[in-house]
C-alpha cells in the first residue's frame, strides 16, 4: 500500500472518530487496521441497528463509513439505503460514504445526488479510501470553522444592534458589518459623511442608519435624488426661491432651510452642478446661503450625508468636480461595496425579500435557485435582487421557487460551479482519478454534483475510470 502524503493524512485523521457500519467482521477489521495507522479511532457495528446506537442520539462521530446490504442473503441495498436516509434525517451534515459492490453502484450514485458524501466500490483501493476520507474530513473541519465564524459574525452583529438603531438592514458578510459598524461610530460626529459605491448597493440604508444613530436623530431628515431633477432646479431644490426668481417661479424655502437642525440626504451627489457646488461649500462652511433672486442672506445647521456612485476622484481630475468641496464631503466616507463582492449577503436578502414580498408566508428557494443567485453577478445590486424575488413570488406557481421563476439573464451568469468542459477533459480526469469522482471533480474545479451532471449529458457512466471490480460482495 502507498502512503497519499502521509504527514497531512495523519494531521486530518489523528484523533477523528470514523464509524463503520459492516456485517462483515473482516471488513471491519481491515478498516479499523488501516485508519488507526494513521490515527483514526475506528468503531464498529454489524448492523444498522448497533450503528445507529453507536451515534447515540448525536453525531459521535466525525465521519460514517456504511455498507449497502447486512445479510448475506441481501442484494438489494435496501438496507443501506433505510440507514443512508435515517444517518441523513438525524445528522445533515455528517459525512457518509456508501460502500457498495458492483451491482449497486447506480443505487449508490443516486444517493450521493441525495446528500452521501462519496461511495467506494468493494474491493477498495486503500490510497483512494485514504484520500476520500481525508478530504471529507477535512471539508468537515472547515464547515464547522465556518460555521462558528458565521456564529462569531451573528453575535457581534446582535450586540450592535442592540446598542444601536440598525434600519433593519440585512447582511452576513463580514465586509458589512464592519461598515455597519463604522457608521454608527460615526453617527454622533457633527461632521459631513460621503457615501460612496455603486448604485444599488444600499448606500440610502447606511445614511438612514448614521442619521438614526446621531444626536440630531429626533430632528428633520429630509433626502434629495439629485439625479432625478433637471439640472436647472437642483439649486431652487437645495436653496430655495423667491418670487420671480425665474419665469413661473414662486416663493418657498429649500430644503437645506427646511432640514435646519437636522440631517440632509444628498444622493447622486455627482450630478450637482458647478454653480450648486459652489453654493453646497458655503453652507457647509458657513451655514449661510441664499434663495435664488434674492439677496438676503440666511442661516441653517445642516448636517449633510451625501451619496454618490461617480468616481469623484476621476471627476476632479476632469475639471468636473471641485476638490475644495470633495475634502470638505469627505471628513467620513464609508464605501459600500458591490453585492458580488458580498456573496454571503446574497441568500441572507433573498430570504428577507421572500418573507417581505408577496405571498411572503409562502415561498421557499430550492438548492438550484440558491446556487443560481449566488453564482449571478448581479449588476443591479440589492435593487436588483429585491426585484428579482419579488417578480419570482408573483410568477411562481408554486410555494418553493425554483432557478426558472428567478429568470435571470442567462448569458451574464457566471459558469463557476459548471464551467464548460468537453468529454475527452472529463474522461481524462476520471481516468487519472480511477474513477473516483470526488477526485476527479476537485481536478476540474467543479462539486461531485456538478460532475455527475456533466456526465450525465455527456453519456458517461457513473463507473467510468474504475478498474474492473472483482466478485461482488455483500
Amino acid at each position: 500500500m502507498g502512503n497519499p502524503d502521509g504527514v497531512s493524512l495523519r494531521s486530518s485523521l489523528a484523533n477523528r472518530t470514523i464509524l463503520v457500519i459492516d456485517d462483515n467482521e473482516g471488513v471491519r477489521t481491515a478498516f479499523d487496521v488501516l485508519l488507526s495507522l494513521h490515527g483514526a479511532r475506528v468503531v464498529g457495528a454489524a448492523t444498522p441497528a448497533e450503528g445507529l446506537a453507536a451515534l447515540q442520539g448525536k453525531p459521535s462521530a466525525d465521519l460514517v463509513i456504511q455498507d449497502m446490504n447486512f445479510r448475506r442473503e441481501a442484494t438489494s441495498g435496501e438496507e443501506g439505503i433505510a440507514l443512508f436516509r435515517e444517518i441523513r434525517r438525524r445528522f445533515s451534515d455528517l459525512p457518509i460514504i456508501l460502500l457498495t459492490a458492483w451491482t449497486h453502484l447506480e443505487t449508490a450514485v443516486e444517493l450521493v445526488k441525495a446528500g452521501a458524501a462519496d461511495y467506494i466500490a468493494k474491493p477498495w483501493d486503500d490510497d483512494r479510501l485514504l484520500t476520500t476520507v481525508r478530504n471529507l474530513l477535512d471539508l468537515r473541519s472547515a464547515r464547522a470553522e465556518a460555521q462558528e465564524i458565521r456564529a462569531e459574525r451573528r453575535e457581534a452583529r446582535e450586540e450592535l444592534a442592540e446598542r444601536f438603531n440598525l434600519c433593519s438592514i440585512v447582511y452576513e458578510s463580514q465586509a458589512m458589518h464592519t461598515l455597519v459598524a463604522m457608521a454608527t461610530q460615526v453617527a454622533h460626529a457633527d461632521v459631513p459623511v460621503l457615501i460612496t459605491g455603486p448604485n444599488g448597493a444600499g448606500k440610502e440604508v447606511l445614511a438612514d442608519i448614521v442619521q438614526a444613530n446621531s444626536t440630531v436623530s429626533g430632528k428633520p431628515y429630509l433626502k434629495v435624488n439629485l439625479g432625478a431633477l433637471p439640472n436647472d432646479l437642483i439649486e431652487a431644490e437645495l436653496f430655495g426661491t423667491e418670487s420671480g426668481a425665474f419665469t413661473g417661479a414662486k416663493a418657498r424655502i429649500g430644503r437645506f432651510e427646511a432640514a435646519d437642525g437636522g440631517t440632509l440626504f444628498l444622493d447622486e451627489l455627482g450630478n450637482l452642478s458647478g454653480g450648486g457646488q459652489a453654493k453646497l461649500l458655503r453652507v457647509l462652511q458657513t451655514g449661510e446661503l441664499e434663495r435664488l433672486g434674492s439677496n438676503t442672506t440666511r442661516r441653517t445647521r445642516v448636517r449633510v450625508i451625501a451619496a454618490t456612485n461617480a468616481n469623484l476622484r476621476q471627476a476632479i481630475r476632469e475639471g468636473r468636480f471641485r476638490e475644495d468641496l470633495f475634502y470638505r464631503l469627505n471628513v467620513i466616507e464609508l464605501e459600500i461595496p458591490a453585492l458580488a463582492e458580498r456573496r454571503e449577503d446574497i441568500l441572507a436578502l433573498a430570504r428577507h425579500f421572500l418573507q417581505s414580498g408577496p405571498g411572503k408566508s409562502h415561498h421557499t428557494l430550492t438548492a438550484e435557485a440558491e446556487r443560481a443567485l449566488t453564482q449571478y453577478s448581479w449588476p443591479g445590486n440589492v435593487r436588483e435582487l429585491q426585484n428579482v424575488m419579488r417578480r419570482a413570488c408573483l410568477l411562481s406557481q408554486e410555494p418553493t421557487i425554483g432557478v426558472a421563476a428567478l429568470n435571470l439573464p442567462v448569458d451574464t451568469v457566471p459558469a463557476a460551479d459548471e464551467p464548460s468542459l468537453d468529454r475527452a477533459t472529463v474522461e481524462q480526469a476520471l481516468a487519472r482519478a480511477q474513477g473516483v469522482v470526488a477526485q476527479a471533480a476537485r481536478e476540474l474545479g467543479l462539486s461531485r454534483q456538478a460532475l455527475y451532471r456533466r456526465m450525465e449529458k455527456l453519456g458517461l457512466r457513473a463507473d467510468f475510470g474504475r478498474m474492473p471490480p472483482a466478485a461482488p460482495s455483500s
